[in-house]
């Protein structure tokens, strides 16, 4: 579909990744929200092959020690609804946004990742009803809220 101005992606996803990708023609907004210091936290879900123990999920919410740095911290719990509902499905919550970073942690643990979806980004949550590839405009309380989180001036 064609956008009706020039927008810029916030961040991006990867080629095997999927889920909610903001585009935006506020480029201040954009980049506090791809900036590390603003800590926007975004969601994902994760199927892996096999369940990861707790002592594993642990690691996860430690940090996990990469190529590039430790980590921060992250949120993960297990949740029931995966894609085909067959193979252990996470939710895990991160603030940083380091290539293909949660693939890697998990693959730090021994779990390599299956499917990785976006689900969050901020207070924005992924529209389940979205056919994948189309998009919608943000409703003026999500662009209140991102504004928000970055601390910025609504208008």
């Amino acid at each position: 579909k064609k956008v009706p101005q020039r927008v810029y992606p916030v961040g991006r996803l990867d080629y095997n990744s999927s889920g909610l990708l903001l585009l935006t023609n506020d480029g201040e907004m954009a980049h506090r929200l791809m900036h590390p210091s603003f800590e926007v936290k975004k969601t994902y879900q994760v199927e892996v092959e096999k369940k990861v123990s707790e002592k594993y999920l642990q690691r996860l919410r430690r940090g996990i020690e990469l190529e590039d740095g430790k980590t921060a911290p992250a949120l993960v719990h297990e949740i029931t609804s995966g894609k085909r509902g067959l193979l252990p499905c996470y939710e895990i919550t991160i603030h940083e946004g380091r290539n293909r970073q949660v693939r890697r942690m998990f693959q730090a643990i021994g779990f390599p990742v299956v499917t990785l979806k976006r689900i969050r980004f901020g207070p924005v949550e992924l529209d389940q009803d979205l056919p994948a590839g189309n998009f919608r405009p943000l409703t003026a309380q999500e662009i209140q809220r991102l504004k928000k989180a970055v601390k910025l001036k609504s208008h």
